[in-house]
């Protein structure tokens, strides 16, 4: 536990609590959150899940927002172009920018800022309970969720997303963050709630990116609830500047017959950080997680994904593909639980690791805990060098190796990145994993 930070954040909470809070509502909600945090401490590379992860740059950051109006300007032909279909929220340093954002939203949709007492929100200390072994697997889960707190501390607005009862909106939100801040000046918390009723289909487009090159400091919380039946498509892409330090926290939780569909893209930040937590508290529910890290130079990119297994006939799906080169280092971490009464869980992990540099790193990590014998589990878990074979049949082709070796990559993305149901999401992302490949040109002959 790292209690020296925590005393410094609960000092900064105290010096800015005036300008934060807006009410008695709010206040309360932020000093229980902050009571919380001192309690616990953020987490060390000591901490089992979180050994990857490099926490040494937060000695640095200033953890109070930056100050109201002293934000960089940002215009609309600075950002990336939005999704047909979908309406678009922009955030600038986690505060709503209306002059770039939609003025209203699909019917059936409801978006609201979460500014000022208008909107309380859910904190991430509100999770449904397994029932059995609760008390120290709740205490575990709650160590991993740390940062979320010190979201709802400090975070000054968000988007609240319901959808109503029987919507069917498949295309519908994107939210863009943009962080401009520097880590010195202020932090950026983007945060998200999401209420999906019953029988219900949503899609979500969240993306992530820097105004400028800055060194910025950004917590993401993201908390979506479905209820029976409801369908969500939630992609989400981090293309943070290459300094930026980024943590971002997602609870999810699933009613009967829900599904969830993630899907995950990490490029960018000097050091990146996600933590998701998914509870399928209703039967027959299912989630698919479906996450894509490339890391160059010295960046990190960890990713701790727990799915709990609460009511029976569940599913999951997980599948990962990390590529780190030069000196780099992607991580996966992904568990999940069957509780006891969770008879006929069907789950599958696929995590899988490329490593294209002699100095980088991929640690990739299936974990099961199963307390009842009515499963269906299975895991596969590799991590190394482009295959060889593969290789060797195509250069037999008469393809020259560095041809070959980008097929390859490519092939290895592609298994994940073809998931992504919206083409010209995926055009983008392709785009984009070009470029952390600088394999640019490939991309031309390639798509």
């Amino acid at each position: 536990m790292n209690a020296g930070l925590a005393t410094r954040i609960a000092a900064e909470y105290a010096a800015a609590e005036q300008s934060l809070t807006k009410g008695d509502a709010s206040r309360e909600f932020r000093q229980n959150a902050i009571r919380a945090l001192t309690e616990r401490g953020l987490p060390t590379s000591r901490d089992e899940n979180w050994k990857y992860v490099n926490l040494r740059p937060l000695d640095k950051v200033r953890f109070a927002p930056p100050v109201a109006g002293l934000a960089a300007a940002v215009v609309a032909e600075g950002l990336p172009p939005q999704i047909a279909g979908y309406v678009r929220y922009t955030f600038i340093d986690g505060v709503l920018a209306a002059e770039l954002s939609s003025a209203s939203a699909p019917a059936g949709v409801s978006v609201r800022s979460m500014a000022g007492d208008r909107v309380v929100p859910s904190s991430f200390e509100d999770r449904p309970r397994a029932g059995d072994r609760a008390g120290a697997d709740d205490r575990a889960t709650a160590g991993d969720l740390r940062f979320a707190l010190l979201n709802d501390a400090f975070s000054t607005d968000g988007a609240l997303i319901q959808v109503d009862a029987g919507t069917n909106r498949s295309a519908c939100i994107e939210l863009l963050f943009v962080a401009t801040a520097a880590a010195t000046a202020g932090a950026s918390y983007p945060r998200v709630q999401l209420q999906v009723a019953a029988g219900s289909r949503v899609g979500l487009i969240e993306r992530h990116i820097s105004a400028a090159g800055e060194a910025s400091f950004v917590n993401c919380a993201v908390r979506a609830d479905m209820a029976r039946d409801a369908t969500v498509q939630h992609y989400r892409v981090q293309q943070m500047s290459p300094r930026t330090i980024w943590f971002d926290t997602l609870a999810a939780t699933l009613a009967h017959g829900a599904r969830y569909q993630l899907h995950g893209v990490s490029l960018g930040a000097q050091s990146a950080r996600s933590t998701i937590r998914v509870a399928l508290v209703g039967e027959r529910s299912e989630v698919s997680l479906s996450n894509v890290a490339v890391g160059g130079n010295n960046q990190v990119h960890d990713t701790f994904a727990l799915v709990e297994h609460i009511a029976g006939h569940a599913r999951t799906e997980q599948n990962f593909r990390g590529i780190a080169s030069d000196r780099a280092r992607v991580a996966f971490n992904g568990k999940i639980v069957v509780r006891k009464n969770a008879n006929g869980t069907d789950s599958r992990q696929s995590l899988r690791g490329l490593l294209a540099g002699p100095d980088a790193e991929i640690d990739v990590r299936p974990q099961l805990e199963i307390y009842n014998d009515d499963v269906r589990c299975n895991h596969g878990a590799t991590a190394g060098k482009l295959d060889d074979q593969m290789l060797f049949y195509l250069l037999s082709r008469g393809l020259d190796r560095e041809t070959a070796q980008r097929l390859l990559k490519w092939a290895f993305l592609e298994d994940v990145v073809a998931r992504i149901d919206v083409p010209e999401l995926r055009r983008q992302i392709e785009q984009s994993l070009a470029g952390q490949l600088n394999e640019t040109a490939a991309l031309k002959e390639l798509l």
